[in-house]
């Protein structure tokens, strides 16, 4: 497998567990969440799918966004389904440029966030991407978990 290859394959097992998660929050828990300070659990999937392509653009980017305008700020919150139709495009996209870069492109093109002064090769800034997703995923669990709801098994 090429390096992307396994990066798309990191990618798409991320948010098949993620969705596995996702549809495992019942709709009268979509706006529980620990503390005043928390997300809820459907503005944690929001954010992990308005993450993705904020990420993607930052990409395109080659670093930090000026004026990024998200498109999902200008939706209400539905339901989990409606979220991952509405994502799907963006999703798509992200894929697409991901399956396009060279193993060259992985190791020579940098991501710089001059506002955290933070400098990253671009594959390591993917796996950053994968592993923002990931992190989202486990404290969805552990909000089924804190309210008491079967957790999905995302170890198949």
């Amino acid at each position: 497998m090429s390096p992307t290859q396994l990066l798309i394959l990191n990618f798409e097992e991320i948010r098949r567990r993620s969705i596995k998660v996702w549809k495992g929050i019942p709709e009268q828990n979509y706006n529980w969440k620990p503390d005043e300070t928390a997300m809820s659990c459907i503005e944690m999937v929001r954010h992990v799918l308005e993450g993705e392509h904020w990420f993607h653009e930052t990409i395109n980017n080659r670093g930090s966004v000026i004026n990024f305008v998200s498109p999902f700020q200008k939706r209400d919150y539905t339901n989990i389904e409606d979220e991952l139709i509405f994502a799907q495009p963006y999703r798509e996209k992200f894929i697409a440029a991901v399956r396009n870069f060279s193993a060259n492109d992985l190791e020579n093109i940098e991501i710089i966030r001059e506002e955290l002064g933070q400098s990253r090769k671009l594959g390591d800034y993917l796996l950053r991407t994968a592993y923002h997703e990931s992190v989202h995923t486990g404290q969805l669990l552990d909000y089924l978990r804190t309210i008491g709801v079967e957790r999905p098994k995302v170890w198949d």
